[in-house]
């Protein structure tokens, strides 16, 4: 017997059963977009690898350890797996100058590639959802964002304050980051004997980074450091406040997060991460900010920008800890077909059902009629069609309610296999 092939350790296979779960969540998600003027883009996996150095940082986990990146032999190009959505989009919009004709509102969904060490709700390979509005300057898209995404876990069946959070902070401009930084850097300096390998390699690169450490050791040095809020100037105070405004009258709770940062120096003023108290460790399910600094980094025309990123796997995590439970897809009528010399006037009803709408799933691979009513019955089918021999004689199918309400009887009727298109509402509304 051959040696079985499996996955790449830390890149998944989703089976049926939870793919079913994946699509019930990704068709909630592309219907609410639609519904605020989001429109879907697609980018290739495979970026040339400068993108992401020059757009997340030489000096980030990501470029320096986690990327899946190679020179391609073919032509020396340096080449890598996209390990998020936002570099690649604004990729896009740089080469095709999308917003000559004015600001956009996209979205995008689909696998990332991450080399880190896979656990609970982190793997190689992973999937987001996307959301970007480009061109836009004002707190007032901030909101919508953080808004739709309440409208979106409603829909899912979560409840905003039980199992999901929302913080959010204001990084204001790079002038006031930059004040920041120093003040950060001569703090972390007199205290450079408490700062672990990670933050002395940090300190002088990419210092609000320290901020974000997960080391108890280092709780008290981080908690007193200087806070990026006290520098802020009016202006970004005002988008914070008009932010908060927002909603405020909305009805929409959250916190102010002063240790809420982002690694990237194109980041600035809005930064929110919606968290879970039900996931442990990996608590953040969403996060997002405004780039306005990064179409330009990237070789555009200095346009603003905000988005976030959405972990699926992190969010069907979610979903099973907080106890939601997506309909499973069943098919409205099962076919029990006696033999295979029946097909020629059996499949072009289950045709005509099709293309009015009705799932059918069609039994095969033989078996009598006892193991087809079996399988009629485990399918989660509504409806057995019977196409047995006296019914095609007579030119009709017989039909089988196998899920009446228990008010209902269960009465078999018959139905004339050359009408199909005009009883298939039968199906659909019974």
């Amino acid at each position: 017997m051959a040696e079985k092939i499996v996955a790449v350790k830390g890149m998944n296979d989703l089976l049926p059963d939870e793919a079913a779960r994946w699509e019930w969540m990704e068709a909630k998600a592309r219907s609410l977009l639609a519904r605020y003027g989001y429109r879907n883009l697609r980018t290739p996996i495979v970026e040339p690898t400068p993108l992401f150095v020059r757009g997340l940082g030489e000096v980030t986990d990501i470029v320096e350890k986690e990327m899946f990146a190679w020179t391609d032999s073919m032509n020396g190009d340096a080449l890598a797996l996209r390990p998020e959505a936002t570099a690649g989009i604004v990729r896009a919009i740089n080469e095709h100058n999308a917003l000559y004709n004015g600001p956009l509102r996209i979205w995008q969904l689909g696998p990332m590639f991450r080399h880190e060490r896979p656990q609970k709700g982190r793997s190689r390979q992973f999937h987001q959802l996307d959301v970007e509005a480009l061109g836009y300057a004002g707190p007032d898209v901030d909101a919508e964002l953080i808004l739709m995404l309440r409208a979106f876990w409603r829909e899912l069946g979560l409840v905003e304050g039980r199992d999901l959070r929302l913080e959010i902070n204001s990084l204001g401009q790079p002038e006031e980051r930059k004040a920041h930084r120093a003040a950060l850097v001569a703090h972390f300096q007199d205290h450079a004997g408490l700062l672990d390998e990670d933050a002395r390699r940090r300190l002088h690169s990419n210092p609000l980074r320290i901020l974000d450490t997960k080391n108890p050791a280092m709780a008290a040095v981080v908690d007193a450091a200087p806070r990026l809020m006290d520098f802020l100037g009016a202006a970004s105070l005002a988008h914070l406040d008009a932010l908060r405004a927002t909603l405020d009258a909305a009805g929409l709770a959250y916190t102010v997060n002063p240790r809420l940062v982002r690694g990237m120096d194109y980041y600035n003023l809005t930064v929110f991460e919606w968290i879970s108290p039900l996931l442990g460790a990996q608590s953040t399910v969403c996060g997002g900010g405004r780039y306005d600094q990064l179409i330009e980094t990237l070789g555009g025309k200095p346009a603003p920008a905000i988005g976030f990123g959405l972990g699926l796997e992190r969010l069907m995590l979610l979903l099973d800890a907080a106890g939601v439970q997506p309909p499973v897809p069943v098919p409205d009528a099962y076919a029990v077909v006696p033999d295979a010399a029946s097909l020629p006037r059996v499949l072009p009803v289950l045709e005509a059902l099709r293309a009015a709408g009705v799932a059918v799933l069609m039994h095969a691979g033989g078996g009598g009629m006892k193991t087809q009513f079996k399988r009629a019955d485990a399918s989660g089918a509504r409806w057995a069609l019977i196409f047995g021999p006296d019914e095609l004689a007579r030119g009709d199918v017989a039909l089988k309610p196998l899920r009446a309400a228990a008010d209902s009887p269960s009465v078999q009727s018959t139905r004339s296999l050359a009408d199909a298109s005009t009883w298939a509402r039968d199906l659909l509304n019974a």
